[in-house]
């Protein structure tokens, strides 16, 4: 049975205010030849009457729904060189044959992907045009048979496509061929993307603030230069420590961490919505005996040092803070992963595959390079190196937003803190820096604060699945969203004493606070 927020989901991602069922022209190759850009070589250009399938788990930013449909659309692919590049872009453009509200919007990716034909099917559905690229690679392509021309050579063609520069070339081919089919041109463009697409997001609002009227930003992988080495420094600390601890431990600090600062805020439900309060000593569980798969393991001094390290965040030698460490409540799993034959025997660290791509192929520019063991000194020596040779390239982090405010823009970003893979303190430091060059910077681009939530999703935390039809409503109606709906739901939560729960999440710097009465209700927290 699908549940009432779901329905609501869905019926709020299939509303269009201003629907068509016309097009002016032909779904084939020759309605769309003239479609290109001045710096672009076309290579081809393939157009075909199709039906989009959609199986609407796999959403950006909006809930899930698990039921398949189809719609009929003209699906265009367009395949493209940049000259003296020696690259191929191919950009994929879905336009419904009926039922087009108007609208055009661009899809992100996540990861290494740059976009994908498949995430078009969401927007198709909503009644968008819609356009993504793959930025010059496949989605399946492994990153070694992009990323250099030759072992030591970086080929810097392909991460400009990536970092940047296709999804400029996407907006344009795909509002051109929005005005070719329908015969006009597209009464406002929006971008949905979460981790990659958040950060494309605002690369958009940063470097090419004309291209669209409201962007949508999840769980932005900004700081990109920073965040990605980061991501390597508790794989460092194992070999530094030689400590290699297994999921078991790792998930029972996180517990006992959840356990100590869960009603900081006055509601027992298993997530920490003020950090900031939550001072958690790991210390204070050495000796603890934990329960694990077949054995009980002992916490030891050793681990509770590790604990507290990778929850402060990577330094250099000096002590010097180099970023930011995940929340307390955030899984440990990810970034500090092991295999081991039985828990704490046997041990061996697993990097995160996007932090291992970057230091391998990006850092050390060799397919063949071992990453760890690394000293300290060096990974502080990587650390910069990334920084100093990639910050213009992919940091993503450019605070000065006049550009996308004299556009008029709008832009929801929205980061859960409970995220195991991205540093929520990093979206948050970025935010900062931006109110820091304009006071008024609220009045075109908010920020909110997903307690409990993971890495573009809910986990168990509140997430914010409307946050499209928000950012809707502010670019037509000027509506700035004060609160962003969120829902958290019984299955997500795992327990039967935690109903559907409904908040309002706060814009950036307010806090979402507990004010009494039913914690399943929002009219029982408010924004302070």
């Amino acid at each position: 049975m699908i549940s009432n927020y779901v329905l609501l989901g869905l019926s709020q991602l299939l509303t269009s205010v201003s629907s068509t069922n016309t097009h002016t022209k032909a779904c084939t190759r020759d309605s769309f030849a003239s479609l290109g850009l001045s710096n672009i070589n076309i290579l081809s250009i393939d157009a075909k009457t199709d039906h989009a399938h959609w199986d609407m788990v796999d959403t950006l930013n909006a809930y899930p729904v698990s039921t398949n449909m189809t719609v009929e659309v003209c699906q265009i692919t367009v395949n493209y060189t940049h000259p003296g590049w020696n690259d191929k872009v191919t950009t994929w453009i879905s336009l419904p044959v009926g039922g087009w509200n108007g609208r055009f919007m661009g899809m992100g990716g996540g990861g290494w992907v740059t976009g994908s034909l498949g995430a078009l099917s969401q927007a198709v559905f909503g009644g968008y045009a819609a356009a993504s690229t793959n930025g010059g690679h496949d989605e399946l392509a492994t990153v070694r048979s992009w990323a250099l021309t030759s072992e030591g050579n970086l080929n810097w063609a392909n991460l400009q496509d990536f970092s940047s520069v296709t999804i400029d070339e996407t907006a344009w081919l795909g509002k051109a061929a929005t005005k070719m089919f329908y015969g006009k041109s597209h009464n406002y463009a929006y971008w949905n993307g979460c981790s990659t697409g958040g950060r494309q997001g605002h690369m958009l609002a940063q470097r090419y603030p004309t291209q669209y009227d409201g962007i949508l930003a999840g769980s932005p992988a900004v700081n990109w230069d920073k965040f990605i080495p980061a991501e390597l420094w508790p794989q460092m600390l194992m070999n530094a420590l030689d400590y290699y601890p297994s999921s078991c431990e790792l998930e029972a600090f996180t517990k006992y961490a959840t356990d100590a600062c869960d009603e900081l805020d006055g509601v027992k439900d298993g997530i920490i919505s003020m950090p900031g309060l939550c001072k958690f000593d790991p210390t204070t569980v050495i000796g603890k005996i934990i329960q694990c798969t077949n054995s009980a393991v002992k916490i030891t001094t050793k681990a509770a040092k590790f604990v507290s390290l990778v929850w402060a965040g990577p330094s250099d030698t000096s002590g010097s803070p180099l970023w930011y460490g995940l929340s307390y409540d955030a899984s440990l799993i990810y970034l500090a992963g092991t295999n081991c034959t039985s828990p704490s025997k046997s041990c061996k660290g697993v990097p995160f595959t996007v932090s291992e791509d970057w230091q391998k192929l990006f850092l050390a520019r060799n397919s063949s390079a071992e990453v760890l063991p690394v000293t300290h000194a060096d990974y502080s020596h990587h650390f910069r190196q990334s920084v100093n040779k990639f910050s213009s390239v992919m940091g993503t982090r450019d605070p000065d937003l006049t550009g996308f405010k004299q556009a008029g823009g709008k832009m929801i970003s929205w980061h859960g803190m409970k995220d195991q893979v991205i540093f929520f303190n990093g979206t948050e430091n970025y935010y900062r820096k931006a109110m820091e060059v304009d006071p008024n910077l609220h009045d075109y681009y908010r920020f909110f604060a997903a307690p409990g939530a993971e890495h573009c999703s809910s986990g168990i935390g509140f997430y914010p699945g409307s946050s499209l039809e928000a950012l809707v409503d502010w670019v037509e109606n000027g509506t700035a969203p004060d609160t962003l709906q969120a829902i958290a739901t019984p299955t997500a939560t795992g327990s039967a004493k935690l109903p559907l729960r409904t908040v309002g999440l706060c814009p950036y710097p307010q806090i979402l606070t507990y004010t009494g009465g039913d914690a399943s209700k929002a009219s029982s927290f408010t924004c302070k």
